[in-house]
């Protein structure tokens, strides 16, 4: 497995919980530019809307060996994933008041697939927490270091 874009924000302006598959729709030269490494998953998000999972404002490098011209490199791209798997994400998003949100996008097997989460945003003292909590446990392991 082949990481080819992680979203390190979601961790950390996020609670991160039940991670799903999914495979992405792409072009052709999409493809390309993407396993070259050329895909941010920053600001971008998920939504469901009509039995469909929709990747929003994900932004793919236009290929610069492509022969057709590519403008629109933020649109909206579906996420393939079972009915099931689609159910279960729109009843947590409306009845728990999740966001799904993607973590990373990998190579497997030869196809590309994207990781999204359900996630729940945190407060900036739950934020500020999580900050103290790494800088004491860098502390503790500095010191046994020395040690």
């Amino acid at each position: 497995m082949k990481i080819l874009s992680n979203n390190k924000k979601v961790f950390h302006n996020f609670f991160v919980s039940d991670f799903v598959e999914a495979g992405i729709s792409l072009a052709g030269c999409e493809v390309k530019s993407v396993r070259a490494g050329g895909i941010s998953l920053d600001e971008s998000y998920v939504t469901v809307k009509d039995n469909e999972v929709l990747l929003k404002n994900c932004y793919i490098k236009p290929y610069d060996k492509a022969s057709q011209n590519q403008d629109d490199t933020r649109r909206t791209r579906k996420l393939l994933l079972h009915k099931a798997e689609i159910h279960k994400l729109e009843r947590m998003v409306r009845e728990k008041g999740f966001s799904i949100m993607p973590t990373k996008v990998y190579l497997k097997k030869g196809l590309i697939k994207i990781e999204i989460a359900l996630a729940k945003g945190k407060k900036l003292y739950d934020k500020r927490a999580v900050l103290r909590e790494k800088a004491i446990k860098r502390d503790i392991d500095q010191t046994l270091k020395n040690l």
